[in-house]
């Protein structure tokens, strides 16, 4: 499990002011904690594929990735309004293509972070399913 910590000027003040601006199709992901139950709120970057959304950890195993696992569901919030969902994690075979889409939308943001670590195992992917049926 590969883990890249965001620097404190990121978690601190980048992702705060992210959260509330939404800018570049930024959205407020809000998933309950593994041990607290406590609703955990941080931005991510959600890149569709036709019609599926994703969602990709460019740092790695972090917090939100472990919570997500461990309660299945989310809710992502954008200017557009909020959105809850099931989280299905894509295996790791099926997860190159979207790993570049994200790659393509987020740009030299998370460049240095896929340049550190490579592998696409070290970057967790999950599709989001607004039904209640495990994707196809």
């Amino acid at each position: 499990m590969v883990y890249r910590k965001p620097p404190v000027l990121t978690r601190r003040l980048v992702n705060p002011l992210v959260s509330r601006l939404h800018p570049r199709g930024v959205e407020t992901l809000t998933v309950r904690g593994r041990r607290t139950g406590r609703a955990h709120r941080v931005p991510v970057l959600p890149v569709q594929i036709g019609i599926r959304r994703y969602l990709v950890a460019p740092y790695g195993e972090s917090d939100w990735v472990r919570n997500l696992r461990a309660c299945g569901e989310g809710e992502l919030t954008s200017p557009h309004g909020r959105a809850s969902f099931r989280a299905h994690e894509v295996p790791l075979e099926e997860r190159a293509a979207v790993i570049e889409a994200y790659r393509r939308k987020a740009g030299l943001t998370v460049d240095r972070l896929f340049r550190a670590m490579p592998d696409p195992g070290s970057h967790p992917v999950f599709v989001l399913d607004t039904s209640n049926e495990a994707p196809a």
